[in-house]
């Protein structure tokens, strides 16, 4: 399969799970992806986003070598909106690496603090700060501080995620 010409000729569920499927639990595959993913055209990077995050969800084993690219990437200014998401909702699904927590705390919490991130980053970013609270209670005031801030301000979708979030917390 070419994934290129895969990723440019449809962007539709069907299509992202033929993709997926494809890869499989290739790495040699996934790193295809990554790589049209990582430095490909915009509109390659936009539409890799999906496919990697099903990929990722399914074999969470195939991004770690990928990490310290996809943490860049995540930080890029002026990345489109989907990459975003979707690296976020792929980081929700795997062991983060120790040496990686601390960048990634700190960029969920950018998430759910900003008040211009779209609602599907700020809930995944809660359900990755939930995963590592375990490790660092010591977030936990914080984390509380902010949802509280931002609670009458804030979607449905994030309410939801938070409301279940705080419940594990205050336990």
């Amino acid at each position: 399969m070419d994934l290129e010409q895969s990723i440019l000729a449809e962007h539709s569920k069907a299509q992202c799970m033929r993709i997926t499927a494809y890869i499989g639990n290739d790495r040699e595959r996934f790193a295809r992806l990554m790589k049209l993913f990582l430095k490909g055209e915009y509109r390659v990077t936009q539409r890799a986003a999906w496919p990697l995050s099903c990929c990722v969800e399914a074999y969470p084993v195939l991004i770690k070598p990928w990490y310290a690219q996809l943490l860049r990437k995540l930080q890029e200014p002026g990345t489109h909106n989907a990459v975003t998401r979707n690296i976020v909702r792929t980081l929700q699904y795997v062991t983060i690496p120790e040496k990686y927590q601390g960048t990634v705390m700190n960029i969920c919490f950018d998430f759910i603090a900003d008040p211009n991130a779209a609602a599907a980053v700020k809930a995944f970013s809660l359900s990755i700060l939930q995963n590592l609270v375990k490790d660092y209670p010591e977030i936990a005031p914080e984390l509380i501080t902010i949802i509280e801030n931002r609670w009458d301000q804030e979607t449905p979708a994030f309410q939801s995620r938070a409301r279940k979030l705080l419940k594990s917390l205050k336990k």
